[in-house]
């Protein structure tokens, strides 16, 4: 299956197509080629992407997938009804019934980010980037009062794409610390972070794991050496266990599922939209 070819076409950034595909497309067992087409937002650019699909469907001998997130009727009509691939009209699917049941039309409003500059939700988005970025890998002790979560754990553990995406995608003040030799020889977490011991949350990884990801930076080193990553996650499960910080393993879990139970343990309001 890697000679197909699957599609994500939308009139707005194509991330909502992308991300709803690939979840659908997780259930089999095929590894096919993906192409992202954003912005697809006039006539001339539809025709374009059009071609591409139609192309495509005679070179490869097979129909493309092709996920649509498109809301202009016209558009839509040109992708949907004139390509050779098999076209998965993801708003129609859901929004023709939801008219139906709500009694109202929808406003089909292009592209899902139209006057987000303007809402406190973007701000919010904002400001825990900012904030997540300044207190990585330990960077900073300031105004930790204000953070949601302080993620914790050994370093190469998760700590900092995890600190981002809750900031990026939830709005979360993140800052991230590194457990660290010293730490371990004190016995106790850095004495920063012991008044916000309760934001706290633990990431540990399987030590084989672990030295695979240090060898990638410092090939060869005592930092990626087995037995000093065997060392360092048993200390800081040890140190965790003892601090009565809740954590869980990185090793098999996306960074999705590492945030979504850093927010149901810690901020279950985050869950809600």
């Amino acid at each position: 299956m890697s000679n197909r070819t699957v599609f994500f076409v939308s009139d707005g950034t194509g991330i909502t197509a992308e991300t709803f595909g690939n979840s659908i497309l997780s259930q089999f067992a095929v590894k096919p080629r993906h192409v992202r087409r954003p912005f697809i937002d006039t006539v001339d650019k539809a025709h374009q992407v059009l071609r591409e699909i139609n192309h495509t469907a005679e070179a490869e001998g097979r129909k493309p997938v092709v996920f649509i997130t498109l809301v202009n009727p016209e558009i839509l009509a040109i992708v949907k009804h004139e390509s050779k691939g098999l076209v998965l009209d993801m708003f129609n699917t859901f929004i023709e019934p939801l008219e139906a049941e709500f009694e109202m039309t929808s406003n089909h409003r292009i592209g899902r980010f139209v006057d987000v500059s303007k809402s406190q939700e973007y701000t919010d988005r904002i400001e825990a980037i900012n904030f997540s970025l300044a207190h990585d890998d330990g960077q900073s002790a300031k105004n930790l009062a204000s953070a949601d979560v302080i993620l914790v754990g050994v370093s190469r553990s998760g700590k900092t794409p995890t600190s981002l995406y809750l900031a990026m995608q939830h709005g979360i003040k993140a800052a991230n610390y590194p457990l660290i030799p010293e730490d371990f020889d004190r016995g106790q977490i850095p004495s920063t972070l012991a008044p916000f011991k309760k934001k706290c949350f633990g990431l540990t990884i399987d030590a084989t794991r672990l030295a695979q990801i240090r060898n990638e930076r410092r090939p060869g080193s005592k930092y990626a050496s087995i037995d000093n990553c065997h060392f360092e996650v048993k200390a800081a499960e040890t140190m965790m266990r003892r601090e009565g910080i809740e954590w869980l393993s990185s090793t098999h879990k996306s960074i999705e599922e590492i945030a979504t139970t850093i927010l149901r343990d810690l901020r279950p309001d985050r869950l809600m939209y």
